[in-house]
């Protein structure tokens, strides 16, 4: 069974592995320009960084649940 400190840890580490990936590959999308007159254009996200983001929000909230839960276990 792994101790509530592990699981932070690991969820951490996950996290920022995703985010490092998801970032090397926003830098690797093209730049096209925009000739459109309307103020408002629609954007497509590439499916790997939605789940990316998505990935490291939920991360970022397991630790949060976790650091309420857990922390003030050990005092």
């Amino acid at each position: 069974m792994l101790h509530p400190r592990q699981i932070g840890v690991t969820l951490a580490s996950v996290g920022i592995a995703i985010g490092m990936a998801s970032a090397v590959q926003a830098a690797e999308m093209p730049i096209q320009p925009s000739h459109s007159t309307t103020k408002f254009q629609t954007i497509e996200q590439p499916l790997g960084l939605k789940v990316g983001v998505t990935l490291g929000g939920l991360t970022l909230i397991g630790l949060e649940l976790w650091w309420f839960l857990f922390s003030k276990a050990n005092r």
